[in-house]
């Protein structure tokens, strides 16, 4: 089958790493195609330049996959990645005609806001509290309204292979915890992608839309304690100040898991000794 990548960063490139692997052909679209595997056919493409029209989408598209990454946590940054560019990859599958048997968006759940430490599931009423988290959710809306087929993936606290911001914060000492219990969610690059190359090769999904987080949901501070032991150094010092409360929630993968879904790292202990065991390559 063909599939078609649009914004083949980190988690784009694996994913299409995946498919290739699995026997499929993929095509990526990025504004540096230099980075991109051979195995890939490329198209050099800037998604969010309204002013430049995108190329012809194949006819034989099977899969769509849309995997935006912002350069900077902005209002206008993710207008334009999200928002502007599905508005216009849509336009463009429409006026090619190209009816795909599935578009995914991969998005995020910073569209629920606050949830003070309660659980969110998919039926869990989105409540952004932040422009950029408001355009995400917008950006669901479009995609969902004029998609053939589809699916929406809100992913939860990436890491991975050169995602150790948190692993460079307890080893140089500038991590904190909090006082309060402040609940984290977590995946791995390839637990993420793996999940997107099971979504659109399974049988028709029953839903249109699936979290995607590992199978435990953890206080942040036990986190950081992971890393630290794991590195022979103290645990990270109690914050003074409070916790932001934006990412205070428990996500629940239960509907990933009931369509068969296994996960390679089901906590961040695998995945974080994964990590700081030097195992995979972030991809440019």
């Amino acid at each position: 089958m063909k599939v078609l990548i649009l914004g083949a960063g980190d988690l784009g490139t694996e994913t299409g790493l995946r498919f290739i692997a699995a026997g499929h052909d993929v095509t990526a679209w990025r504004r540096r195609t230099e980075l991109l595997p051979g195995s890939f056919t490329t198209q050099r493409v800037d998604l969010g330049d309204a002013a430049s029209p995108l190329p012809a989408i194949d006819a034989d598209t099977d899969f769509v996959v849309f995997t935006p990454a912002a350069s900077e946590r902005s209002e206008e940054a993710y207008r334009r990645t999200y928002l502007t560019a599905a508005t216009r990859v849509l336009a463009a599958l429409e006026r090619d005609q190209v009816a795909p048997q599935r578009f995914l968006l991969v998005s995020s759940t910073a569209v629920y806001g606050d949830a003070a430490g309660g659980w969110v599931d998919e039926l869990t009423p989105v409540s952004p509290i932040t422009p950029t988290a408001r355009i995400l959710a917008e950006t669901e809306d479009v995609v969902v309204e004029h998609a053939d087929a589809p699916l929406v993936l809100r992913l939860s606290g990436i890491y991975g292979p050169g995602r150790d911001r948190l692993i460079t914060q307890v080893r140089n000492g500038t991590a904190r915890s909090s006082r309060d219990k402040t609940w984290t969610n977590r995946i791995h690059r390839d637990d993420a992608a793996a999940a997107i190359v099971h979504l659109c090769t399974m049988q028709q999904p029953a839903h249109e839309l699936y979290l995607g987080v590992d199978n435990e949901p953890a206080d942040m501070a036990d986190v950081q304690r992971f890393i630290a032991d794991s590195l022979n150094l103290p645990a990270p010092e109690a914050a003074s100040a409070p916790a932001n409360r934006s990412a205070d929630k428990r996500v629940s993968n239960a509907r990933l898991l009931k369509t068969g879904f296994n996960f390679t790292y089901p906590s961040y202990r695998e995945g974080y000794a994964s990590v700081l065991a030097g195992e995979g390559v972030r991809h440019p």
